[in-house]
């Protein structure tokens, strides 16, 4: 709707999805640390950058509804026959969609917005491409609007 702007951002790079968080022992002490602090740092990094050259504003404020489209594309393995080898043939494979989403947005926390509570809606995909990336379309509302017309609650969007 004319109430929405748009911003698209490419990440290059083979899709990364979450991993878990890994447990350790030392004594009677357990712990836990992060394994993808390195690649994290280094996509949230790329991300802020493809956001600043797509104009994007700054941080979307607390209750701020989001809409997000993430399109996962990864490599051809080398023995997917050429015929297979098309724009948009699925990608059955490991990593799962809802880890790969997990990374987009829990690394878009404090860039794009407050919380990845914001998003209200998402679209997400994982197909073969010619070239590894990310796709991202985030959709926010115009500037000024923060709030429902009718109702006024400051956490709705009337035609969001």
């Amino acid at each position: 709707m004319k109430d929405r702007i748009s911003y698209r951002i490419v990440i290059p790079g083979k899709p990364i999805a979450k991993k878990r968080p890994r447990l350790f022992r030392r004594g009677n002490h357990v712990g836990t640390y992060n394994a993808q602090v390195t690649e994290e740092g280094r996509w949230m990094l790329e991300a802020r950058d493809a956001l600043g050259k797509a104009g994007y504003p700054d941080v979307a404020p607390a209750g701020t509804p989001i809409r997000l489209a993430v399109y996962f594309y990864f490599g051809y393995p080398a023995s997917m026959p050429k015929k297979h080898r098309h724009e948009g043939y699925p990608h059955t494979k490991k990593p799962d969609l809802d880890n790969c989403i997990k990374f987009v947005k829990d690394c878009l926390n404090g860039i794009a917005w407050h919380d990845d509570s914001q998003v209200i809606r998402e679209e997400t995909e994982k197909e073969y491409s010619d070239e590894s990336s990310t796709s991202i379309v985030i959709q926010r509302p115009a500037t000024g609007r923060t709030g429902c017309q009718v109702c006024q609650n400051p956490g709705l969007m009337e035609a969001f």
